[in-house]
């Protein structure tokens, strides 16, 4: 099998997608949370501004509950999942979206469910650019 040689190109609205991942009330005791969300609200209202697709998950959200508000999701659809990629739930999205070149990443459990997503996502020949300052983990 040949590899795909990663690479990170520029992020152009008409060609990315911004995914925000599981940002819900159970994880606000985790450290730095309201900067992580304050900066994922900055991103999501860049991406609205430039016209870009957003994706919203939530991790089981019978147990840990809705987005929370301050991100500014409200007219987002949350996806639920129950795997830690978020690909399989947005799969749909994805293929939608064929001039799709990059994706954005944004969210909570940077050692679980950012970095699957990341990998799935560059498995599908996509560039991933996280946000660092809007990514954090619980431990």
């Amino acid at each position: 099998m040949a590899s795909v040689r990663p690479c990170l190109g520029r992020v152009l609205p008409e060609s990315s997608i911004l995914f925000l991942c599981d940002m819900q009330e159970k994880f606000r005791h985790i450290t730095h949370f309201a900067e992580i969300v304050s900066v994922a609200a900055r991103m999501l209202k860049v991406a609205q501004l430039l016209e870009m697709p957003v994706v919203l998950t939530e991790q089981y959200p019978q147990g840990l509950g809705p987005t929370v508000p301050e991100l500014g999701a409200k007219g987002l659809q949350p996806l639920p999942k129950t795997c830690f990629s978020m690909v399989p739930v947005v799969q749909q999205e994805l293929d939608a979206q064929p001039h799709l070149r990059s994706v954005l990443l944004c969210g909570i459990e940077t050692h679980a469910c950012i970095q699957t997503t990341a990998l799935d996502l560059l498995d599908q020949g996509l560039q991933v650019h996280v946000v660092v300052d809007a990514c954090t983990s619980r431990r």
